[in-house]
């Protein structure tokens, strides 16, 4: 079977980690070369038009969060004012990765030690999804996960010194797309977005 390469985007480390496991579970051939994760949203936004152009060479996968944004639409709409190149594969998470992460339900409640009905039922609903993981953190009886999920009392930081030491080895030893995108019809449609993909060379015959 031909390898796919494919380049990647993303805001932060926790989101190139649930990019490599999606790419890694879809069970496909593909081999992922530049990754790109610096400077956070700003920066991506900046990035992508240079992609779009690049993606006619290699493919390029690129994550971003929906966070406040009306819709899916309307960062795509903003952020790519060229029509996108079919080996640009674009895909917003609702509302943040965080949710994709709670969507796998019981191995996340396994992972904190609590109860499976405090995690929401409705994923792509929760207004927060990070606020909402660092909540459901606090009740975790593993003390090396509170502190490092969780920001310091009277701290001014939005998370934990550790938050992505702590969760990215779930992502990569724990965490189920098949499960979780049962849970999130965002996942669900990146991950669909994956297995379908063939990339577009030029000069390649129709």
């Amino acid at each position: 079977m031909t390898d796919i390469p494919i380049s990647i985007a993303v805001e932060d480390p926790l989101s190139e980690a649930i990019l490599r496991e999606m790419l890694k579970q879809t069970k496909r051939p593909f081999s992922i070369g530049k990754c790109f994760c610096r400077g956070g949203y700003g920066h991506l936004k900046n990035l992508i038009p240079g992609l779009n152009q690049a993606a006619s060479g290699m493919p390029y996968l690129v994550l971003t969060d929906l966070d406040k944004a009306e819709c899916p639409l309307a960062i795509i709409s903003t952020w790519l004012t060229q029509p996108r190149h079919p080996n640009l594969i674009f895909r917003i998470a609702v509302k943040e990765v965080e949710a994709w992460l709670l969507a796998d339900r019981e191995a996340f409640a396994k992972f904190l030690g609590i109860a499976i009905n405090l995690i929401p039922v409705d994923i792509d609903g929760i207004p927060d999804p990070k606020q909402c993981l660092i909540n459901l953190a606090r009740k975790s009886n593993k003390r090396d996960l509170r502190k490092g999920i969780v920001p310091e009392q009277n701290s001014t930081a939005k998370i934990g010194k550790d938050y992505n030491g702590q969760l990215i080895p779930f992502v990569r030893t724990h965490w189920q797309v098949a499960t979780a995108q049962l849970n999130s019809p965002s996942l669900q449609r990146a991950m669909s977005a994956l297995i379908t993909f063939q990339p577009t060379w030029e000069g390649q015959e129709n």
